[in-house]
């Protein structure tokens, strides 16, 4: 097992265990994205694009909002309207405006891109054993409940599990003021 030290080629310590343990986590995200990217790369289609049709299809019939999309992504996307409409070119979602507020589109998954789908299921639904099942389920399970601490202290702070418009915490606001 080689170490995140030696594989970006770092020469002096890292700063803090905890920058050591954000950089690792950072870094295995990637490669474990672009994994994924690969294999959703054969049907044409993104992570993200891919994330957006999990979705509406689990939303079916009703459909959900472009904020409704967006709050349920699982990386943070900041042109959901784009993305949508890379969608819809590609026929595998359907719009339609809302009947009382016409500012309001409700986007659902067309045949298309249940038909998609459900095409790539096999290989998408294989891919967490083949990028994890290695490590075992008692691994696997504290490494989720490590994940899930980490996110719960991050989403506390300003811009990052939250949609951004939270308000830094007090000792935000002190460690500010201190710095300038």
């Amino acid at each position: 097992m080689t170490s995140l030290k030696q594989e970006i080629a770092q020469s002096p310590p890292f700063a803090s265990l905890e920058e050591e343990t954000l950089l690792n986590l950072l870094r295995t995200a990637d490669c474990l994205q672009r994994s994924l990217h690969l294999k959703t790369r054969a049907w044409g289609v993104t992570t993200t694009q891919y994330n957006v049709l999990r979705i509406l299809r689990g939303a079916q019939p009703e459909g959900l909002t472009c904020t409704a999309i967006g709050s349920r992504m699982i990386t943070a996307e900041p042109d959901i309207t784009r993305l949508l409409a890379r969608l819809k070119t590609m026929k595998l979602i359907r719009q339609q405006r809302d009947r009382n507020d016409r500012r309001v589109v409700w986007t659902r998954i067309s045949e298309a891109g249940l038909r998609l789908l459900d095409e790539m299921n096999p290989a998408i639904l294989a891919a967490p054993r083949a990028l994890l099942g290695h490590m075992g389920s008692r691994d696997l399970s504290e490494l989720i409940r490590l994940l899930e601490v980490a996110r719960d202290m991050g989403a506390r702070h300003p811009a990052s599990c939250s949609d951004g418009k939270q308000k830094p915490d007090r000792e935000d606001r002190t460690a500010l003021e201190t710095q300038r």
